[in-house]
């Protein structure tokens, strides 16, 4: 199948203002990529793309003052099937993980492995180790965090969320990441669109989405504690240590982001006008 993914956000600047931008389909899935998501900005602006440490497509510019617009449209294929589920999969000692693993080890701005690893190794150290021990981790996140929109906080750690019992998508995974990694788990912290085709309703506004991967049987393995069972349609757009590292915008001035809009949504095929191929896509704040 097809999706229409995309964005329109809206910031207001007094001043003319730098901002470092993450808001581009991951390169792993270009192949997938029938209609580019070109950024296009109003006004126009000097824009200038780069590579971060992760691997991520990323975008400079000096916003204007006044009102800026930053949109981009596209479409990618998509499978339109469930995502896979790992149930097996072995858990590889510290000592034989590729280097590039252990930085997502590590302890980082929002994944405080030093306050919770003693909690970790209570809650799961009895556990499976492997692809078990990292659904049991997903099964209790998705069970201790009420999701609560109302109550998001751009600074909530893993910790917080875990004695706040609330939060966002961005806070089940922190908590999940910072779990997986007391227990000599790696994990990264992923972004990216997540459509609404195969859940049930009601749907809310739609929002970028965050869930984890974990390396686990010589790969790298998708897992999502806030939804906690498979999804169609899910679009990787950038990778990290936390939410630190993927930030769809870092501004170094004062601003005001007055529009924000989000879509992820199946395209209907000539022969299926409808598009009842899948059940409806609406918006959902994840």
């Amino acid at each position: 199948m097809k999706l229409r993914i995309g964005y329109d956000l809206v910031y207001d600047c007094p001043q003319p203002t730098p901002m470092m931008l993450t808001l581009n389909v991951h390169f792993t899935r270009v192949s997938d990529v029938e209609v580019p998501d070109h950024l296009v900005t109003d006004p126009r602006v000097p824009l200038k793309a780069y590579r971060d440490a992760f691997g991520n497509w990323c975008s400079r510019i000096v916003a204007p003052a006044g009102r800026l617009r930053l949109r981009a449209d596209a479409v990618i294929y998509d499978t339109g099937e469930p995502e896979e589920v790992v149930r097996v999969a072995e858990q590889h000692e510290v000592q034989d993980l590729p280097d590039e693993c252990l930085v997502f080890l590590l302890g980082s701005r929002y994944c405080e492995t030093d306050r919770l690893s003693e909690v970790a190794w209570q809650l799961f150290g009895q556990s499976p180790p492997g692809a078990a021990r990292v659904q049991a981790i997903c099964d209790y996140v998705h069970r201790r965090i009420a999701f609560d929109y109302e109550h998001a906080r751009s600074t909530r750690t893993a910790a917080e969320a875990h004695d706040e019992c609330r939060g966002v998508c961005r806070d089940y995974a922190h908590l999940a990441v910072a779990f997986c990694r007391c227990m000599n788990i790696p994990a990264r912290y992923c972004t990216g669109y997540l459509s609404d085709i195969g859940a049930p309703p009601p749907y809310g506004p739609m929002d970028f989405a965050a869930w984890m991967e974990v390396y686990v049987g010589g790969r790298w393995c998708t897992f999502d504690p806030r939804n906690n069972t498979p999804r169609i349609g899910r679009v990787l757009m950038a990778r990290g240590r936390d939410a630190a590292d993927v930030a769809i915008s870092n501004t170094f001035g004062p601003n005001v982001l007055s529009t924000f809009t989000v879509f992820a949504e199946e395209i209907a095929e000539p022969d299926d006008p409808a598009g009842l191929g899948h059940a409806a896509a609406g918006g959902s704040r994840q």
